[in-house]
């Protein structure tokens, strides 16, 4: 649900999400605007999670706002290196209505990609989160590509996005740390391969509009410095016969479920 506010231009536009539990700041014709992907990333973090977490990469901060609306002891860091999708993400956690989330939200504005002493600089310490979420670029350089510059820089990936944004995950997340992501099941070989002896004990779920078509994403989760095996979860079907969404699908949604038992 969009909304108008006398405090921002026609530029933006301000809306409702997890059933208006918060809030998000967009930009209203260009760039990227979060939807369906952001909300089942941060259903992937169980309900009583109650650490710190990094969600890199973060647009106008979707997918955090979602975790700390439902994960009430959850404290959350927007990490986005475009200068106006972190305005965004600072213009959300100013909304009045989003007052109760603010202590908890914060945004640094630092490419995902840094390393060493430039990413500590940022605000990206080592061993410093207990949750790392991303929901990166997924698209190809060579698929059709859009004409608006905020919206390609985070829609299309380079060829080694994965494993410099899993890298990065490591590095600043604790151990045991939590990672989740969320991308197309065609990028699962350069996922696993970057998650290698980083991330182990993934759990892969796909998603699929239906019964009766192939997984149009993975949301995968993993635990940093596990050594468990890799696990196929059983799937997530978002419409049901009649094309309405499935119960499931508008429960993970809306912040009233999660994608992974414990």
């Amino acid at each position: 649900m969009a909304m108008a506010d006398p405090l921002l231009d026609d530029r933006f536009s301000i809306d409702s999400f997890h059933r208006d539990a918060f809030r998000l700041v967009q930009p209203a014709r260009n760039g990227h605007r979060a939807g369906i992907d952001a909300m089942l990333l941060a259903a992937a973090l169980p309900d009583e999670f109650c650490g710190t977490v990094a969600d890199l990469g973060a647009g106008a901060g979707a997918a955090g706002f979602a975790v700390a609306a439902r994960c009430r002891q959850a404290s959350v860091v927007l990490v986005e290196q475009e200068a106006e999708m972190a305005k965004c993400a600072r213009l959300s956690i100013d909304l009045p209505h989003n007052a109760q989330l603010r202590p908890r939200l914060s945004v640094i504005e630092a490419d995902v990609t840094l390393t060493g002493g430039q990413r500590t600089a940022a605000g990206l310490a080592s061993d410093a989160f207990d949750a790392v979420v991303m929901n990166p670029p997924f698209n190809k350089a060579s698929d059709r590509a859009t004409p608006d510059a905020l919206k390609r820089a985070a829609h299309v990936m380079p060829d080694d996005l994965f494993e410099r944004w899993i890298r990065t995950a490591a590095a600043i997340a604790r151990p045991g740390g939590v990672l989740a992501l969320i991308a197309r099941p065609a990028s699962l070989a350069p996922i696993l391969a970057a998650l290698d002896r980083r991330f182990g004990g993934a759990q892969v779920l796909p998603v699929h509009p239906d019964a009766g078509r192939a997984a149009i994403r993975i949301v995968l989760r993993a635990q940093k410095g596990s050594r468990a095996g890799l696990s196929l979860m059983p799937p997530l079907i978002l419409h049901e016969e009649d094309g309405r969404i499935s119960r499931r699908a508008d429960a993970l949604t809306n912040g009233r479920a999660t994608l992974f038992a414990g």
